[in-house]
């Protein structure tokens, strides 16, 4: 035994142990929320895809966040908003395990109780899911009986360390009872507990690790609706696209390409869980100031003469110089059909359109019965809907923004008034009608390219859908507007590509493009923010040439 000047004080020993405790009850803690998450997960994956509970309390928080909660994620995030969101709350939800498990270890069975409280919290957000479907509140009930299980079982099996003098420590006479009965050394037992403990713990985090996956793989790559998409041969358009004109693409290294792929397409919506959605089970439904409500089954609308068009959507998120917008060539039926179908009441002066996931947009009724490409969108690029963009309807109205416009995974059309009903986004602070705003942008060089002295090119793109753009102009420094010479553009509903020579001299330069639209608009240089209805101001590109 040590002399007794070299040994720790009893105070500082107890506080080691007290740590130790904590931090043990506070590794069962994450460890039952671990095992919990997996265990909902993957009864999502196995039950009901769409009521994963992370997905379910993140699209609880999507709907009670501010809106200026929601621009920041976007702005900070762009399409990556939606793992951000998953991955913070698994952060929170690990966190919150692990206080648990010490309020488990102090106050028994608080720490249980609380786990349940949580639990029913996310059990009542997967139950009330627009998409829950019958078994939607299983998963989420899985997830916190296991974990409310898995924390009293793991905080009992903490070992619990003997105080100084007491029968089998250090500097104590005697040996405690169960040393004695067993002959094993006291630092022997104890060590075998804190094994068992580390070996539960593991095992039990480990299990549910192994189960979220198995959760996440079930729901990516086993669904029905993946299969029936990739089987489906949609019909041939009877009004097809016109090609898109030779020199539309502007030959510079580096531009963007005038239709974007389906897998570069941006994506920005309020679903954690992208809705899968049977096409035999689909059904639209028109109603409200209407003559005669209609009802369009999957079969019925690809039995209409379908068309196809080429559309820029874009985001009203989107920055000045912003990357959340794209082109596409759309295959769907005319919304002005349906609508002169039913017969709109003259009363009318919107349609609020809603998806399966809850989601609403209030369109502005002359949107969707002028001259204007806005349809009921089943293909994109050539292919039935990617399932992210919407499969197996979703609306496309050129002109418009997408937060009052491109419904995806849509299943209602409700004809009202503006003066009756509200939308997601407009119950947030976004303004009503959101039509797309004259701007343009520089895409090449590059943010951070090197460019070298001497003869080079400025590209990029300019938009205003439904109106259409008629020049692009470019400033170098200070220097006078230059034209930019005009790729000839698919229509007035897609974005065109601009392209100016430039003889670079070494040294640092400011380069900023404005748009001039059809009707002979100069696109604004004021800078302002994307809300309540889109940004405005100049793309500008500060260009290092060495």
């Amino acid at each position: 035994m040590l002399p007794s000047c070299f040994r720790r004080p009893a105070s500082a020993r107890t506080y080691d142990r007290v740590m130790a405790r904590g931090g043990r009850a506070a590794g069962a803690g994450l460890a039952a929320a671990v095992l919990g998450i997996g265990a909902g997960e993957l009864a999502a994956g196995l039950l009901a895809p769409a009521s994963s509970p992370v997905a379910a309390v993140g699209d609880g928080l999507i709907d009670a966040a501010p809106a200026w909660a929601k621009d920041a994620a976007i702005a900070i995030f762009g399409t990556s908003d939606k793992l951000a969101l998953i991955l913070a709350i698994g952060v929170v939800l690990l966190a919150a395990g692990a206080l648990l498990g010490l309020l488990e270890a102090r106050r028994p069975p608080w720490g249980r109780v609380a786990t349940a409280v949580v639990g029913i919290a996310g059990i009542a957000f997967a139950a009330t899911r627009p998409d829950a479907g019958m078994l939607g509140w299983l998963p989420a009930t899985i997830a916190t009986a296991v974990a409310v299980l898995a924390l009293g079982l793991l905080v009992r099996r903490i070992p619990a360390d003997l105080p100084d003098g007491a029968p089998g420590t250090p500097g104590a006479t005697g040996a405690a009872p169960e040393v004695a009965a067993t002959g094993a050394a006291p630092d022997e037992a104890a060590g075998v507990d804190r094994r068992r403990f580390l070996l539960w713990s593991a095992g039990a985090a480990a299990v549910g690790v192994l189960a979220l996956v198995g959760g996440s793989v079930l729901r990516a790559g086993s669904t029905a609706v993946s299969a029936v998409r990739q089987a489906l041969r949609l019909p041939a358009p009877a009004v097809p696209a016109p090609p898109i004109p030779a020199g539309a693409q502007v030959d510079v290294p580096g531009m963007t390409p005038v239709i974007t792929p389906n897998r570069d397409f941006y994506r920005i919506d309020t679903a954690l869980i992208v809705p899968s959605v049977d096409p035999a089970d689909w059904r639209l439904r028109i109603h409200g100031l209407v003559e005669d409500e209609l009802t369009l089954t999957w079969d019925e609308l690809l039995a209409l003469p379908l068309e196809e068009s080429v559309t820029t959507l874009m985001c009203v998120s989107n920055e000045v110089g912003g990357d959340l917008i794209g082109n596409a060539v759309w295959l769907g039926y005319p919304v002005r059909h349906l609508l002169a179908r039913v017969g709109v009441s003259t009363d009318a002066d919107m349609v609020l359109s809603r998806s399966v996931d809850g989601f609403t947009a209030s369109t502005p009724l002359e949107a969707l019965t002028d001259d204007r490409n806005a349809i009921l969108a089943v293909g994109m690029n050539g292919e039935p809907l990617p399932q992210e963009h919407g499969f197996p309807v979703r609306m496309v109205v050129p002109g418009l923004y997408g937060y009052v416009s491109a419904t995806k995974w849509i299943t209602d059309l409700e004809v009202t008034r503006y003066a009756d009903a509200s939308a997601y986004w407009t119950d947030r602070g976004w303004a009503e009608r959101g039509p797309v705003k004259l701007s343009s942008r520089i895409d090449v060089p590059r943010r951070g390219q090197s460019v070298s002295a001497g003869d080079t090119v400025l590209a990029g793109v300019a938009w205003q859908q439904h109106v259409g753009v008629s020049g692009v102009e470019v400033q170098v420094d200070d220097g006078p507007w230059q034209p930019a010479r005009l790729a000839p553009a698919v229509s007035d509903d897609t974005w065109v590509q601009w392209s100016l020579p430039w003889s670079a001299t070494a040294g640092d330069h400011r380069v900023r493009c404005r748009a001039i639209s059809a009707t002979g608009e100069v696109q604004t240089g004021t800078r302002r923010g994307t809300v309540p209805d889109g940004a405005t101001g100049w793309d500008e590109r500060s260009i290092a040439v060495s």
